[in-house]
């Protein structure tokens, strides 16, 4: 299928080859669930220009809250029968209806066309199952440190640590000079998770998890997770979170550095504003707030350009017409990526697209998410719920001292073994 790119647009998605042919009515399904004013007015404009465009489409919307969506998207799933364009994470739960067949195969109108190359590669890989595409992300995050840069420059850091072994210096310094170095909501356990997953990033890059998702090989018994174990528990040695880290919520970890009594936090693009809501102030940090990707490891395979992180796509349905994946792409154009993330503080996926974005915090990890090869989501969610949920408890038995980091990893092996 074709499309057109008109110059400073992107594309237009308007006057396709597949949609010149179509003269037909076509119907298009599309759920979502963007319940919100500015998400509901934006995704009926985007659909009403489009069907103004192509007379013979009509593109019919049905959106719905989160979790109704979630429950009625399983009972269509288990009759067979999709919507042709529909929200989804990607991860784990697509990849089950991408193998289950219930999705529908777009690599060819992605790889190696202009539409794939208008987004950073690492973010097409979250909507990849087998080598194949099956949806298409429009708002993209990563998790990355925020930090508060007045703190470090008590301590003579002028820019945050580019590799571990400095980190590690900078924790000991400020720890040295009675400031926490790093706030942690361990009592809700993902926070932790993300750090002892990008220390396995780090040390084993995009090889590592490939292996661990073929089933092939010791899984989370490897030696890659297991050294990420140890150096979680190396970092907890120097004790470097606030006191009652392990019953903490993300809230309060959040409200530490928002107030400033944390140096920082591991966390996704939404880490200011709720570091603002969580502050005394309801100011958060400011201008003293910046970003930063999490440090190289000295030996590792991983790049510091691999990103951790998560947001939102389409999937398309295995019945879905030309026209569905012909939508798609004016969805995802520059200008409509733009858009969105004026009126609704999306990371947009597209390169260019940062046009739209007005926080200078967001177009920091704008930045961040469009040099990425690996793009990896979030653990927790890219597996299923049992093992996503077997990975957060096992992070923080490390965290705790009551399991080695091999036993830890047993226990995620365990756990992924039983819900293959």
């Amino acid at each position: 299928m074709g499309f057109a790119l008109l110059g400073s647009l992107g594309f237009a998605g308007g006057k396709t080859d597949a949609a010149k042919q179509d003269t037909g009515k076509v119907k298009v399904t599309w759920w979502h669930i963007g319940t919100a004013d500015t998400d509901k007015n934006f995704n009926q404009s985007v659909a009403d220009a489009y069907m103004a465009a192509h007379p013979n489409v009509e593109i019919e919307i049905t959106v719905l809250e989160n979790e109704a969506f979630k429950s009625k998207l399983a009972t269509v799933m288990q009759s067979g029968n999709p919507p042709d364009v529909f929200h989804s994470w990607g991860g784990g739960t697509m990849a089950e209806y991408a193998k289950a067949g219930l999705l529908k195969d777009i690599t060819k109108s992605v790889s190696g066309t202009d539409w794939g190359n208008s987004m950073a590669s690492g973010v097409w890989q979250v909507y990849q199952y087998g080598g194949k595409q099956f949806g298409v992300p429009y708002d993209m995050g990563a998790i990355t440190f925020w930090y508060n840069k007045d703190l470090l420059a008590k301590v003579g850091y002028t820019s945050f640590p580019t590799t571990w072994d400095d980190f590690l210096t900078l924790v000991k310094k400020l720890k040295a000079a009675g400031i926490t170095p790093i706030a942690l909501g361990g009592g809700d356990k993902w926070p932790a998770m993300h750090m002892w997953s990008y220390m396995a990033a780090r040390l084993g890059g995009k090889e590592a998890f490939d292996q661990l998702f073929s089933g092939k090989g010791a899984g989370f018994n490897d030696p890659v997770f297991v050294k990420a174990g140890e150096m979680l528990v190396e970092l907890a040695k120097l004790q470097p979170f606030q006191d009652g880290f392990l019953g903490a919520t993300y809230n309060d970890e959040a409200a530490l550095v928002g107030n400033g009594q944390a140096a920082m936090e591991l966390m996704g693009q939404w880490a200011p504003n709720v570091q603002n809501d969580s502050s005394t102030t309801k100011k958060g940090l400011g201008d003293k707030l910046a970003t930063a990707p999490f440090p190289a490891i000295a030996g590792g395979k991983g790049k510091v350009t691999d990103v951790i992180g998560g947001g939102n796509g389409m999937a398309v349905g295995k019945n879905a017409p030309d026209a569905a994946v012909d939508f798609l792409m004016y969805l995802t154009n520059r200008d409509n990526n733009a858009k969105y993330a004026s009126i609704a503080g999306i990371i947009p996926t597209v390169k260019g697209a940062e046009t739209g974005i007005t926080d200078p915090n967001a177009k920091l990890v704008k930045g961040v998410v469009d040099k990425t090869g690996f793009f990896q989501l979030y653990l927790d969610q890219f597996f299923a719920p049992a093992v996503g949920g077997a990975i957060n408890d096992a992070v923080q038995t490390m965290l705790a001292g009551t399991a080695t980091p091999v036993q830890a990893c047993a226990a995620m092996q365990s756990a992924y073994e039983m819900n293959r």
